[in-house]
């Protein structure tokens, strides 16, 4: 009897000790998941700051595209209100579209092509895209090894027992499946 007694005290220290490595491995993993997401919303803020000057330079030259402007300050605006993880992801999906079609545009406007101020814009931006994919990629990943660790058994029951749930991963829609084409031709 008194060896059960000391199997089930044994057993329970094992229990607590494997409850508490697993919260901290899991709050590990969730912590890269949230430092992950916050480097991807430091550089699409970067990307929105940048829309104000892009959308002045391009307004000095081609003054009528003012429904494609609208629609690039739009998207800007809806990135900047975004409350929630989706929101982000929904705008910053309209942020990429309209950003192409605000190229597409200049493509028409030669003078533009060959503005200085335009060019390094668009430098910026490509730069600002690389980082993004980077981000992203770090996210996805993050959530991956989040998400196997605490759907595998017998870490799901834990999970459920400290209310663990499965993270999205930062997907593109087909409209952001390419980035915006910045072309330095002039």
């Amino acid at each position: 009897m008194l060896y059960l007694g000391i199997g089930i005290v044994a057993l329970l220290i094992l229990l607590g000790l494997w409850m508490i490595l697993f919260y901290n491995k899991m709050i590990g993993n969730k912590t890269k998941v949230d430092s992950s997401w916050g480097q991807i919303n430091v550089q699409l803020k970067m990307r929105a700051d940048l829309i104000p000057n892009l959308v002045e330079t391009v307004s000095a030259y081609a003054a009528h595209e003012q429904v494609t402007l609208n629609q690039v300050t739009q998207a800007r605006n809806m990135y900047l209100s975004a409350q929630t993880q989706d929101e982000v992801i929904q705008s910053s999906a309209m942020m990429t579209g309209m950003l192409g079609r605000l190229f597409a545009v200049s493509e028409q406007y030669p003078d533009l092509k060959a503005n200085q101020g335009f060019l390094d814009l668009q430098s910026q931006l490509k730069d600002l895209e690389q980082k993004i994919a980077m981000y992203r990629q770090f996210y996805n990943d993050s959530v991956l090894k989040y998400n196997q660790f605490i759907i595998t058994i017998p870490n799901n029951i834990f999970a459920d027992i400290f209310g663990a749930r499965e993270l999205p991963y930062f997907q593109l829609d087909t409209s952001e499946q390419a980035a915006p084409t910045v072309s330095f031709k002039r």
